[in-house]
């Protein structure tokens, strides 16, 4: 018994060890085929993924639409062409055939930034009624398009108008953005914000077209004395019905209203204006706002002419109606050559196209 106790103990531990060496295996063949069921359902997840654009592109086309709705469940067919047969590519199908966009295309202009209009001069216009209506200065409309003699128009001429106050300028050999803006007497910040010149330099070169806003603007020039020298039987005569005969032959740009004491009578510039009733001359000179202006009294009528270029005859002088006293201007607060037509009647102010004289 005892030479064989080493023996069976020898076995027994050694079946222990196999067991145990057995179990080990059950357990790790578990383990990994839990892992690679695991792996193999990523992959398959993966896949179908990763084949969802094909299959959206392939059937959201219009003619696999077709063959799809006209094959038999479970057949198979290629639409071959020129031989070869059709791949679904993995693009976005235009919708109804055109490819639509979403918004308008159109170029979008920079936020403060206006288009260059253009107008065309007709026989009723002037420098300051232009600029009055886009408005802006006579010396912008001038400058923008080298008008030196505002006074003489080329009928059907067009002409560009600035999109703001200021000098529409064609960029010269030699100039600089310093040099322009010391000429215009602004900062030179202010032309390259203006013409993008921080994002778009090439924009200041010879020949370009700039826009400098607020420059400083060369004065129009003075009418010669043989405009203002107009003969007395350029007075319009009295109306019909007896009223108030019109002191210049012009348009009616302003009527008489609460808020505008008087009639407002374009003209050229340097018309000659009449007195339109006889009196004597009761003022001659500068007001504020409205400029040189003139005055006639008739007994307990006063008329008053204002924004003119020349008032000719001093306060005492007696005048007819008709005869020449001033000329059309634009002094004072206008924005256009015409006369401030004022009538008084005991100091009160009346329309003048009403009054009988």
């Amino acid at each position: 018994m005892s030479s064989g106790y080493p023996l069976d103990g020898i076995a027994q531990r050694a079946g222990g060890t196999l067991e145990r060496a057995a179990d080990a295996v059950r357990r790790a063949g578990r383990h990994l085929s839990r892992h690679a069921v695991f792996l193999i359902v990523n992959l398959l997840v993966a896949t179908i993924v990763m084949a969802l654009p094909f299959l959206a592109s392939a059937a959201s086309h219009p003619d696999a639409q077709a063959r799809l709705a006209s094959a038999p469940i479970g057949a198979t067919s290629l639409a071959p062409a020129d031989g070869e047969p059709t791949v679904a590519r993995a693009a976005t199908p235009a919708r109804g055939g055109t490819i639509v966009a979403g918004r308008s295309p159109v170029t979008v202009l920079s936020e403060g930034v206006r288009p260059i209009e253009r107008y065309t001069l007709s026989e009723d216009d002037s420098l300051w009624s232009i600029a009055s209506f886009f408005g802006l200065s006579a010396e912008a409309v001038a400058f923008a398009n080298g008008i030196t003699d505002p006074y003489h128009l080329q009928i059907g001429r067009e002409i560009q108008i600035p999109p703001f106050e200021g000098a529409l300028y064609t960029v010269a050999a030699g100039d600089t953005v310093d040099s322009v803006a010391t000429r215009f007497k602004v900062d030179p910040a202010v032309i390259k914000d203006y013409n993008r010149l921080y994002f778009e330099p090439e924009h200041f070169a010879p020949g370009q077209l700039i826009f400098v806003q607020n420059a400083a603007l060369p004065a129009l020039p003075e009418p010669v004395a043989a405009l203002i020298a107009r003969p007395a039987v350029s007075a319009p005569a009295a109306k019909a019905g007896g009223y108030l005969a019109w002191p210049v032959a012009g348009w009616i740009s302003q009527y008489f209203w609460a808020g505008h004491t008087a009639v407002d009578i374009a003209a050229p510039y340097g018309s000659g204006l009449a007195a339109s009733v006889s009196g004597v001359i009761s003022q001659n000179g500068w007001v504020a706002v409205g400029g040189l202006h003139i005055c006639v009294k008739s007994g307990n009528l006063e008329e008053c002419y204002y924004h003119l270029s020349a008032a000719y005859v001093p306060v005492g002088t007696p005048v007819s109606a008709g005869q020449i006293v001033a000329a059309i201007g634009l002094t004072g607060v206008t924005t256009g050559p015409h006369v401030h037509w004022e009538t008084k009647i005991d100091g009160r102010f009346v329309n003048p196209l009403v009054v009988q004289p």
